[in-house]
């Protein structure tokens, strides 16, 4: 599908909508827009996010993390 298709197909998807989602469509393009694009997102996130992320990482590494499986089975029976 060449770019102009591709215009016409998302135009006349948001054509139909009411004016509530028209406006949210219209909000999440031009989010989209003025975005800058990022090579790197790890810059933008904190030291301490970094550190975190890091962290688990070496747990899941060293075998210290606990699957996801188990803490969704664990929550379920106390919650569920």
């Amino acid at each position: 599908m060449d770019a102009s298709e591709l215009k016409l197909k998302i135009f006349r998807q948001i054509e139909t909508l009411e004016k509530s989602k028209l406006q949210q469509v219209y909000d999440l393009v031009l989010n989209l827009v003025k975005k800058e694009p990022t090579a790197n997102q790890w810059d933008d996130l904190s030291k301490s996010q970094q550190q975190g992320l890091l962290d688990a990482i070496e747990e899941m590494n060293t075998s210290e993390g606990v699957e996801h499986q188990s803490v969704i089975k664990k929550y379920k029976r106390k919650y569920g």
